[in-house]
């Protein structure tokens, strides 16, 4: 493991040398480079000879700094700061849900970089589709007046802060209201039994995205994680096929 600065945050990161494209798993809200999906990417690029990134955004994982600080746009940034920093040559960038909204603001940011985009129940615009517009008058009272809102959390952890500025600053890099100019392949990936990502984004993403190469999977089964077996081998062909030929 290792670090790169981003305005004074430390950002930790592994790297796998290998050949290009160069894999960058963006991990989910409140999620960090040691869960299922990113391990079991970083195997088939080893398998593979591929090169791979998995990294800690600020206030998670590894990284320094404190979660209630955190922002779309400074997690970009980490994003950023890792593509620019630790990798070499083109990409393919995996996203899993918030983390599909923050490689899609990086692809964005970086496109004569990206050959290929994944994502896994991508969550664009969740702080205020997925969040605010569903919070009843009494959380958005307390958020007005505390600053924060302490969310019950559905996966057995301790409720975690949701900050007032974390869903104002949101607004500042929604994509599902206009055209999302990217135009390299992209392959999306929802469970249809979803609890926290409609199945419906799927299909919204796509709407927005230039590219006129995009496929959605839905899993019949499949809930937000996307972390059985099945899903993982899934996950493992989707990004061996957009990688394409190692180079």
């Amino acid at each position: 493991m290792d670090y790169v600065d981003c305005g004074g945050r430390r950002l930790a990161y592994c790297k796998l040398d290998g050949k290009g494209p160069t894999v960058v798993f963006f991990p989910g809200f409140m999620s960090d480079m040691e869960g299922a999906k990113a391990l079991a990417l970083e195997a088939l690029c080893r398998e593979r000879g591929q090169a791979y990134v998995r990294f800690d955004y600020s206030g998670h994982g590894k990284s320094s700094g404190d979660f209630s600080d955190g922002t779309i746009g400074a997690w970009a940034d980490d994003g950023l700061a890792i593509m620019d920093q630790v990798t070499e040559g083109p990409l393919v960038l995996v996203g899993s849900s918030m983390g599909g909204w923050i490689g899609l603001l990086c692809a964005l940011a970086r496109p004569e970089r990206v050959q290929g985009y994944v994502g896994l129940a991508a969550a664009p615009d969740f702080t205020r589709d997925l969040c605010w517009n569903r919070y009843s008058d009494e959380v958005k009272a307390t958020l007005k007046r505390d600053g924060v809102y302490y969310e019950a959390c559905d996966y057995g952890d301790d409720p975690y802060p949701m900050t007032l500025n974390l869903l104002q600053e949101g607004d500042n890099h929604l994509l599902l209201d206009g055209g999302i100019d990217l135009i390299c392949p992209v392959r999306l990936i929802q469970g249809m039994r979803d609890p926290d990502v409609p199945p419906v984004t799927a299909q919204r993403i796509s709407d927005a995205l230039a590219s006129e190469d995009v496929v959605i999977t839905y899993v019949k089964n499949g809930d937000h994680r996307l972390s059985t077996d099945a899903d993982l081998k899934r996950l493992c062909r989707v990004v061996k096929e957009i990688s394409g030929e190692l180079s």
